[in-house]
């Protein structure tokens, strides 16, 4: 078959960005596109944005002190109970990801991603080529500048004074994205560091982690290695290398980036106690914060019985889980109408959150003219508004969604 039009110029487009992944699992995901709008709309992102990141930080400090048995209800891991409440110099999340939708003229979150978010190279790069592309504005511009600045701000706070240090970036090799993922985070970073593939580090119990040459790791960046994942970690023998490596961050012998308060913030979970101490009108939250809450949080609870009782279609999703993988759809009645097919996430507890329909947008592609749903994932960047950028897929935005670039007109 003849190629298309649309299929050489995304071809010609794609190879000449280097360290890039236009494809993924053998399928088009970067599409030769724009998803075209307006500064307000921008601007309003970027205020909602701002609010929802002030809500989930203040609840991180609530949660820092929390007693164990509400942790565990959550959903936190018994291993990690000791890590998550460790306090950083640095902002509680360095780089994290907010999924939103638009509803009306304003933008729910339907989560944070605060410990490992990715489509982090596509919205800070190469969203600003696209639109050269295409002659449009880039919503992003000076976002680049903004996200190095937090990368070398933050290492050099969690360092605090101890120069030279050995600085380590990590990551799956074999993993596309991961890989070059870590590697843009590390061209941006600017100080001297490594990049060790995870298979290559080693761990001694009590003393340290140390990379292949054997050379003492002081700070590890480990922008796409979950930490859920991480304590399920066992070397050849056994160990649990996982649980000994959090051990070394609790005894302050490695410093980690995003933190510890990341993790703590990336379980679902604490969307339902956001949403708990705003029904109760808690005064924990300020009214303009519980007016927050109420335009950009949804409803989500432990357990199905609101929606069931008020004839409400629900999500269930895992407390810890990524790209759609385990969500579940339900109608009022608790009837399922929609899953994904992956189902890695069904050991983690389920939170329950009120269902919403996610707007649908007409794109180019390989395949032809399509239409999908869409979800902005929206970047915060040491605490501020970062880079924005449209994932396009199923009405369960999986590991399959497109990237949409996005252009002011």
């Amino acid at each position: 078959m003849k190629p298309s039009t649309y299929q050489n110029n995304r071809q010609q487009f794609y190879s000449r960005v280097e360290k890039f992944w236009p494809d993924l699992y053998g399928e088009e995901y970067a599409l030769y596109d724009v998803f075209r709008t307006n500064q307000n709309f921008v601007s309003k992102v970027h205020e909602a944005t701002n609010r929802i990141g002030q809500i989930f930080f203040k609840t991180a400090k609530l949660l820092r002190v929390a007693d164990d048995d509400i942790l565990l209800e959550m959903g936190f891991p018994r291993e990690t109970l000791s890590f998550v409440r460790l306090l950083s110099p640095a902002a509680a999340s360095v780089i994290a990801r907010l999924d939103l939708v638009q509803s009306g003229d304003s933008f729910k979150c339907l989560e944070i991603n605060a410990d490992t978010p990715t489509f982090i190279k596509e919205i800070f790069s190469i969203n600003e080529l696209i639109c050269k592309d295409f002659a449009v504005k880039n919503p992003n511009a000076g976002m680049e500048n903004r996200l190095a600045n937090a990368i070398q701000s933050s290492i050099s706070t969690v360092l605090g004074d101890k120069y030279p240090a050995h600085l380590v970036f990590t990551a799956h090799d074999d993993h596309l994205e991961d890989f070059n993922t870590a590697r843009y985070l590390q061209e941006l970073c600017q100080l001297p560091s490594r990049f060790v593939p995870l298979n290559q580090l080693q761990i001694i119990k009590g003393d340290g982690l140390y990379d292949e040459l054997g050379n003492k790791i002081d700070l590890l960046y480990r922008q796409t290695f979950p930490i859920e994942n991480l304590i399920e970690d066992q070397d050849d023998e056994g160990n649990p290398i996982g649980v000994w490596l959090l051990d070394l961050v609790a005894e302050g012998k490695l410093k980690l980036i995003n933190p510890p308060s990341a993790f703590l913030l990336q379980n679902k979970a604490v969307q339902a106690v956001i949403w708990g101490l705003h029904q109760e009108r808690n005064d924990f939250f300020t009214p303009m914060e519980h007016e927050w809450i109420a335009q950009h949080f949804l409803p989500t609870y432990l357990e199905p019985d609101y929606f069931l009782l008020n004839g409400q279609a629900f999500v269930k999703k895992p407390s810890f889980g990524r790209e759609g993988d385990t969500v579940e759809i339900y109608d009022g009645t608790g009837h399922l109408q929609m899953a994904d097919k992956q189902t890695s996430y069904t050991g983690y507890t389920p939170i329950f959150q009120q269902h919403i329909e996610l707007p649908t947008v007409s794109f180019a592609s390989e395949k032809g003219q399509q239409t999908g749903h869409w979800i902005i994932g929206s970047f915060l960047v040491n605490g501020r508004p970062g880079g924005i950028g449209l994932r396009v897929g199923n009405a369960i935005t999986d590991n399959l969604s497109y990237f949409l670039p996005i252009g002011i007109q």
